[in-house]
């Protein structure tokens, strides 16, 4: 590992480039550059998660701390490549001046002709596509379940600053739970008449499932809170009955069809390296979240005029 005091962008290309020659790995085989936006006091676990989650796309892992604006600009970075981690990366804190103009120090030191994504492990800007760094991105991911505070808040603010390329984690969070239904609803001719979606009183999640199930079954959505963890029920209704999928324990669910036996389903929660790989999976812009994100958008501004 190398560590920079008060140094630029092209010192740390340099160090990119000396850190390379002496674990004997001149070629890394990188396929994208990866920006973490990230606090002090997360920045260790989030690196290590998008290290994990880039085993399967070899990328440079850029981690920006974004500290005071007062006093004189400095960068500070850590770069590590080769023996022990996949790909290559740096951690840089910003401080002074240049904390309002952190894309001069990232853009010089991303990979040539190959995509690029910012992550928000925490707190994100309210619109990720017109933020400095978001602006470098092709695609840009958020996760309103770890917003410091509202987090139900911060999904709605994301829905309205929607750009193709963004997405959030609470969506990939959903991607087994929709799997399940759609091919269960395959096995149903009838149509919904309504859908419930029981979760924690918090759950972008769960709003974002409702809103996935309403646009595409065009039933009205019920929200009911449950101690969780996370989702822990979805009941389809229709005239032969209820469609249920069941999870107490987080781990293993029940689905119930009109007609049909019950039968266990494995439906653990993932952590999030699990969910950044299925994002790293897919560079382009996702519709079908889109549409999701219109439904919500539609569904909560005529939630606040009917109040």
């Amino acid at each position: 590992m190398s560590i920079l005091e008060d140094t630029d962008a092209a010192a740390v290309a340099a160090a990119f480039v000396d850190a390379r020659r002496a674990a004997g790995s001149p070629a890394m085989d990188m396929v994208m550059t990866m920006v973490i936006v990230v606090p002090e006091d997360v920045a260790e676990d989030a690196l290590h998660a998008a290290r994990d989650a880039s085993k399967e796309h070899p990328s440079r892992r850029l981690g920006v701390i974004l500290g005071s604006k007062r006093g004189p600009s400095r960068i500070d970075a850590d770069i590590k490549a080769g023996s022990g981690t996949t790909g290559e990366r740096a951690l840089m804190r910003l401080t002074g001046e240049v904390v309002e103009h952190p894309e001069s120090v990232v853009l010089p030191l991303l990979l040539p002709d190959s995509p690029v994504v910012v992550w928000w492990p925490t707190a994100a800007p309210e619109d990720p596509a017109s933020d400095p760094l978001g602006r470098l991105g092709s695609r840009r991911i958020t996760d309103a379940a770890q917003a410091p505070r509202a987090r139900s808040k911060a999904l709605l603010t994301q829905c309205h600053s929607y750009a193709p390329g963004n997405t959030d984690l609470a969506w990939t969070r959903i991607t087994p739970w929709r799997a399940l239904l759609a091919t269960a609803m395959d096995d149903v001719e009838e149509k919904v008449r309504a859908i419930s979606v029981s979760a924690e009183h918090v759950s972008p999640s769960a709003d974002l499932l409702g809103a996935w199930l309403t646009d595409r079954l065009k039933a009205p959505v019920t929200r009911k809170r449950s101690r969780g963890p996370g989702i822990t029920e979805v009941v389809l209704t229709t005239r032969s009955g209820d469609i249920r999928v069941s999870r107490k324990d987080g781990r293993l669910a029940t689905l119930s069809v009109p007609g049909q036996p019950d039968r266990p389903v494995a439906l653990r929660r993932r952590g999030i390296v699990e969910l950044l790989t299925e994002e790293l999976r897919r560079l382009d812009p996702d519709d079908v979240y889109a549409a999701t994100v219109r439904r919500l958008r539609r569904d909560a501004a005529r939630s606040q005029g009917a109040g």
